[in-house]
């Protein structure tokens, strides 16, 4: 057996370069469609050039695929719930709950504060949910085909639901993040989310303010006849009603009863196509297979599962609005985030992390330090998970150090982990975001003003306001009594 050694500082920047490297050639020569199989490509060549450090480190081949393997079982449940978002659009364009939120949000909401609206309406939900995710899959989904009908950019609407929905992410105590980075950094929940407020209310508002802006711009460019001629389409092919929103309100009650994922969207999905059965039987009628028989119906519900839905009511921006969604539209996503959690899970298991956050511990501000630390790791390991638990395990150590209350770290934890996956397109939570919206995640980072603002505002307001020292003894005995 041969002797393991930890590898150089050296070694653990070599495949981020290389990564880096191909990465940039990626997006070059393929530009948008970067993520469709170039990216893929990189990533795996990265995790190539990481094994071969691990061999040169002493490590068996067995071990690094451990460590691949072990990466990959960590990304199955997004894997799973991207399938079963996949099939949920499907089913509920083909039920009219789609073309219902979209007909509503057309009649009711003003282009000038779409954008506004959109990221409130986001962050309210997410905060009493406490999941992005299904926000984006569910509310996400019709406000995007209320931009396209309205005529307005579908990155910065993009843009404005993930910022609401990352607000009301970071804020709910149901959420996961939210108790992860105090459970990684040894805090309260509680007096976690309230130092929160301090970064995350001023951020929300000044993305609410560069919303009303853009919103504004974009009301000298609406096109009255163009909504017009959606409505009517829209009235023609489905049976439209509030009653069809009742998946939505199923899903978001699920998600308040803290079901987990999968189940409460596949589980919306299904309804989905009982809803398609029962509600809009011209279009079952339309596209019922004759040679099914008396199957038909079960045949067509089947295949918006697998294969979406495909509109051909001969207006070309509904039809390109509401042909999508099948579990075979998310393969490629699933594809992408398989390779990038082979990388991430080489990494990991070699130590080349350990390595590469040695040298952030060297900056001037720990704080600072900290966020950056989050924000690398989630773009070498993509998984917003890792991206808390692994800098909270190397730095909790150093802020009882200095002192510091560890709500300090998990503040930063999350200021930086939390709301910089989906920025990455690469990150699980990037990957879900592109696929689940329609927007490649290059095309909607520009617009996530919260989540940008959130890591320098944090970084900022930690030279302006010293952090928070340790709790009083009484205070630490109360939150061990509670864990």
């Amino acid at each position: 057996m041969t002797d393991t050694r930890s590898p150089s500082l050296l070694d653990a920047l070599l495949p981020i370069g290389v990564l880096v490297v191909l990465l940039g050639l990626s997006v070059y020569l393929y530009g948008d469609s970067s993520s469709s199989g170039p990216n893929q490509i990189a990533l795996m060549c990265a995790a190539f050039v990481a094994g071969l450090v691990g061999l040169k480190n002493g490590l068996q081949w067995a071990q690094i695929e451990e460590g691949i393997l072990a990466g990959i079982h960590m990304a199955m449940k997004a894997n799973l719930i991207l399938l079963a978002v996949g099939a949920l659009i499907g089913t509920w364009i083909l039920a009219g709950t789609v073309p219902t939120m979209i007909w509503l949000g057309l009649k009711l909401i003003s282009a000038e504060y779409f954008y506004v609206t959109s990221c409130l309406i986001c962050a309210l939900t997410a905060l009493s949910i406490g999941s992005s995710w299904t926000v984006a899959g569910t509310l996400g989904i019709g406000l995007m085909g209320v931009a396209a009908g309205l005529g307005l950019d579908p990155a910065i609407t993009a843009g404005a639901i993930i910022s609401g929905a990352y607000f009301g992410d970071k804020l709910s105590p149901l959420s996961d993040t939210t108790n992860l980075a105090p459970a990684a950094a040894g805090a309260d929940l509680f007096a976690h989310i309230r130092l929160m407020l301090r970064t995350t209310v001023p951020a929300l508002l000044i993305a609410l303010v560069l919303f009303f802006i853009l919103g504004q711009q974009a009301s000298a460019s609406h096109d009255t006849a163009r909504i017009a001629e959606v409505l009517t389409a829209l009235e023609a092919q489905f049976s439209l009603g509030w009653h069809l929103l009742l998946p939505v309100a199923l899903l978001l009650f699920l998600a308040v009863r803290q079901w987990a994922a999968f189940p409460a969207v596949f589980v919306a999905a299904l309804l989905g196509g009982i809803f398609a059965v029962v509600f809009q039987p011209e279009v079952m009628a339309r596209l019922a297979d004759p040679a099914a028989g008396s199957l038909a119906p079960l045949k067509t519900v089947w295949s918006a599962l697998f294969a979406g839905y495909e509109s051909n009511s001969g207006n070309p921006a509904l039809d390109g609005l509401l042909s999508k969604g099948g579990m075979a539209s998310m393969l490629t996503t699933v594809w992408l985030i398989i390779c990038a959690m082979c990388f991430g899970g080489v990494l990991e298991k070699l130590g080349l992390l350990q390595s590469t956050l040695h040298l952030a511990k060297s900056t001037s501000s720990l704080i600072a330090s900290t966020i950056a630390t989050t924000i690398g790791t989630n773009i070498i390991t993509s998984d917003q998970y890792i991206a808390l638990v692994l800098p909270g395990r190397m730095y909790r150590a150093e802020y009882e150090k200095r002192g510091l209350a560890p709500v300090n770290l998990s503040r930063a934890l999350e200021d930086g982990g939390t709301l910089t996956s989906v920025l990455v397109p690469w990150n699980t939570c990037g990957a879900y975001m592109a696929a689940t919206l329609g927007v490649a995640t290059l095309s909607y980072l520009p617009y996530c003003f919260f989540n940008l603002l959130m890591p320098l505002l944090a970084i900022t307001l930690a030279f302006i306001f010293p952090p928070q020292a340790v709790m009083p003894a009484h205070a630490e005995r109360d939150d061990l009594s509670q864990a």
